[in-house]
């Protein structure tokens, strides 16, 4: 495999300075990666150089993450992000694209589908979810808050359960082949909490927790794209994750009967143990539909 240089750059648009990871050629085809909660761009940094070399990638963090920042006075909600990913997009010319959707990278990328069908040429869905079936048990402490209609009491004792070190760690490692854990590192739980921390961040994670509610509203409109669209769309799946189940995944199928859908013997964080098998699986994807 030849070597690729991966490319660390800070964009600025009009609501946000978004870090991003970039490597492969620019004439290649684009597959924008798109992390979730509690992680960044860094979660790609070993898949980053598989799908390089054969398409261009691009790994931004998304507002209250890694090492993207905002102005004072931000709103933290899913609309926001996608349109912070949207005016990413546009400032960087990228007209079509593949996208890998993951937790949070979930309602962001789908409701940029929304927004521009035709510039999706595929999808890849790691854990990524567009169905209420799909949402484990793990959203029963979140869902109190949504009842709780924001309660600040609520919003402390989610701080305590979510944005510790010990539930940033358990999401890395809940789910992951005994075999496995030696091969998580540990700078990918450590990084996060330490970035958890930042002043005023936790208020923004408990303000993504709320909104997240307005994403279920979301999920039939997701459905009709998928329906309208059928874009080639494969979920690997860590099949043990409790966040997003198993059961997300094999909805696909439901409204894309073409999807392929691969459950990987792993946890929440699959792309940090799995990575070769699922660079691989995204590769051999992309180029029988053509991409």
């Amino acid at each position: 495999m030849s070597r690729v240089q991966l490319l660390y750059r800070a964009l600025p648009t009009s609501k946000a300075t978004v870090f991003y990871r970039e490597a492969g050629a620019q004439t290649a085809p684009t597959i924008l990666l798109l992390h979730g909660f509690p992680s960044s761009s860094h979660q790609y940094r070993n898949l980053i150089p598989i799908l390089a070399t054969k398409y261009r990638v691009l790994a931004p963090d998304l507002p209250g993450f890694g090492f993207t920042t905002v102005p004072e006075g931000f709103q933290y909600t899913f609309d926001n992000l996608a349109t912070v990913i949207s005016e990413f997009l546009d400032q960087l010319k990228i007209k079509k694209f593949s996208v890998y959707i993951f937790d949070y990278g979930a309602p962001t990328g789908l409701r940029i589908a929304l927004q521009r069908p035709d510039a999706v040429q595929a999808i890849i869905s790691q854990n990524g979810n567009a169905y209420e079936e799909g949402l484990g048990a793990f959203w029963d402490q979140i869902r109190e808050l949504w009842y709780s209609n924001n309660e600040p009491n609520v919003r402390a004792k989610l701080a305590s359960a979510l944005l510790s070190f010990e539930a940033t760690k358990w999401q890395y490692e809940e789910g992951t082949q005994e075999e496995k854990l030696r091969s998580l590192a540990p700078e990918s739980y450590h990084l996060d909490y330490a970035l958890l921390q930042r002043p005023g961040n936790s208020e923004a994670q408990l303000d993504l927790f709320w909104d997240y509610r307005n994403n279920l509203p979301f999920y039939p409109r997701f459905q009709e794209y998928f329906r309208n669209s059928q874009v080639p769309l494969l979920a690997v799946w860590g099949k043990n994750d409790q966040i997003f189940i198993q059961p997300g995944a094999e909805a696909f199928r439901r409204d894309l009967p073409g999807a392929e859908v691969v459950l990987l013997d792993a946890g929440h964080f699959a792309v940090e143990t799995e990575t070769a098998e699922i660079g691989e699986l995204i590769l051999h994807f992309l180029h029988k539909n053509k991409i």
